[in-house]
């Protein structure tokens, strides 16, 4: 019972740990207008800022991984509590441009050490379906809590609340978290070989791990480029922004919860290519449609991206176990660090189509609308590429023994 009981308080910790991070990520969203007319900053500057978020994560997950079986998950995540709310008070007092890019970023390490510390935890503490399942199901919190903290953003930024309370509000499952694995014992490697570095690394070097990497570059900008960017793309569409950032994230939580079937159906190497192909309408959708439509791109577009992240972790735990929780924390990390590369190039994308579709004459809420259909029209790359390479995947790997990445429950 004991251990039954520690064994659930580290599982739910970890999940207020991944809420922590989305709440982050929604609420910072749903500021982002906030801070831009506060502090006179440029869409691009707010890509820069953006990007702290994204390139703290990849930093301080693999640094996690290399030292998860000598510094351990549980000081892994004291390092995330204090990250964390550094990051939070500081955001709050930053003052200007300079000041959020180093609050940002001490939230983007607290990101980083929860993902470095909970996917291999999970999956020391669970195995076979068992593991697939409860990985997903701690997935499942990060648009859960994007879903909550968008819902709540939108709510308090309609009251007139200021963006400063609505930062102090991620402090809420911090401190849950961090109350959660207090004095708790933490799971042992399960895969015999996973703490030699020397393993890790030659299994990292092995074909599909390589290609793996690449995909994940590619999955995470097409999940997080849209959503990240969501206030200020969609603003003049006709349609709420946080609302379809709510419905978008909420079909994914609940797409995760019963990701099982799905994939025990169809298979990772199916459902990412499914995905993709999805991914690709949705975002095009976006890029055409105003008004009602853009619920119905949302949803198509959530059902996407909704296996993308759990799913390619999922991969590297059974296709590529020796290559343990730094295998799990570089594939997370080049995911967030080419999202915190493309931050200001979307930024970028948008004062630059702002500038031309003004010479052209349009202004207003014209030109914020061309600007942003600009924008994601240019972001339907990305999945397109997945496209090919994810029918590369499905040949590649249709052994159904290696196919399974996800079981029934």
């Amino acid at each position: 019972m004991t251990a039954s009981l520690n064994k659930n308080a580290l599982f739910y910790g970890s999940c207020f740990a991944l809420i922590t991070t989305a709440f982050s990520f929604s609420i910072r969203a749903g500021i982002l207008p906030q801070l831009g007319e506060e502090f006179g900053l440029s869409a691009e500057q707010l890509g820069f800022i953006n990007s702290m978020w994204f390139l703290g994560m990849p930093i301080s997950m693999i640094i996690g991984g290399l030292v998860y079986h000598t510094f351990g998950p549980r000081n892994i995540m004291t390092v995330a509590f204090v990250a964390h709310t550094l990051g939070i008070i500081l955001t709050i007092y930053a003052g200007g441009y300079t000041g959020l890019l180093i609050s940002t970023l001490f939230i983007g390490f607290g990101n980083g050490c929860t993902e470095a510390a909970c996917n291999p935890m999970i999956a020391d503490m669970y195995s076979g379906v068992r593991m697939n399942k409860m990985l997903n199901r701690f997935h499942m919190w990060f648009p859960g809590g994007i879903f909550l903290g968008s819902l709540i953003s939108k709510f308090m930024t309609d009251l007139d609340f200021s963006w400063e309370t609505q930062m102090w509000l991620i402090m809420a499952p911090t401190v849950i978290y961090a109350f959660l694995f207090f004095g708790k014992t933490f799971p042992e490697p399960q895969v015999e070989g996973a703490s030699s570095l020397k393993e890790n690394f030659k299994a990292m070097l092995s074909p599909l791990y390589i290609f793996l990497f690449v995909c994940m570059a590619l999955t995470a900008i097409t999940e997080f480029g849209p959503n990240q960017w969501v206030t200020i793309i969609l603003n003049s569409s006709g349609a709420e922004p946080m609302i379809i950032l709510a419905l978008t994230t909420g079909l994914m939580a609940v797409g995760r919860y019963f990701a099982g079937p799905v994939v025990g159906k169809l298979g990772q190497t199916g459902v990412l290519l499914i995905s993709a192909v999805l991914a690709t309408i949705g975002i095009y959708m976006f890029s055409t449609v105003t008004g009602p439509m853009a619920y119905i791109a949302a949803v198509i577009f959530a059902i996407g991206i909704c296996y993308f992240w759990p799913v390619m972790v999922g991969a590297v735990a059974q296709r590529v176990p020796l290559s343990s929780a730094l295998g799990m924390s570089v594939i997370g990390g080049v995911g967030m660090f080419s999202t915190a590369i493309f931050q200001p190039i979307i930024g970028s994308w948008i004062d630059n189509s702002m500038e031309e579709n003004a010479a052209e004459g349009l202004s207003g809420t014209a030109l914020e609308l061309a600007a942003g259909q600009d924008t994601l029209e240019k972001m339907v790359m990305f999945p397109v590429i997945l496209i090919v390479l994810f029918t590369i995947l499905y040949f590649w790997q249709r052994d159904p023994k290696k196919g399974k990445g996800i079981s029934e429950d």
